[in-house]
């Protein structure tokens, strides 16, 4: 199996990020009359029109060259068991040559992908380092 390109500390950075990301709820919680020292628990998890965290990754993503892109779409196959490790090699190339529209929507348009990412990860042996250390 081919090492990944993509630096490990920002594979990691990127990981807790979106799991940041999609931790969040894009709908309000009405005011329930419940206690107010615990009502501003629920507003951060929500979206808000001034929170760019959405948009900075979808620029970061712009960043990326195909072939860190299309390990990202390998990785997130391998994680939720699309593909295995052994077929590492052809899963990057599917990733290449299955490229249709913005890769980083397509990405993100899956609510578990940093989930994914690290199972993927732990797949092919490098899941608590990059995780833990943000090293291969």
């Amino acid at each position: 199996m081919d090492e990944l390109t993509i630096e490990p500390g920002y594979l990691r950075s990127l990981i807790l990020r979106i799991r940041a990301l999609m931790a969040k709820e894009d709908t309000v919680i009405p005011d329930d009359g419940g206690n107010a020292t615990d009502d501003a628990g629920p507003e951060a998890l929500q979206e808000t029109p001034g929170d760019l965290n959405r948009e900075e990754i979808l620029e970061e993503f712009e960043g990326l060259n195909e072939d860190e892109l299309a390990e990202l779409v390998a990785l997130m196959w391998v994680g939720r068991g699309d593909a295995d490790v052994e077929s590492w090699a052809e899963t990057l190339e599917l990733a290449r040559d299955r490229r249709e529209g913005d890769t980083a929507e397509y990405l993100l348009g899956h609510p578990l992908v940093a989930d994914y990412w690290a199972e993927g990860l732990d797949k092919l042996g490098h899941g608590s380092s990059v995780l833990e250390e943000g090293e291969y």
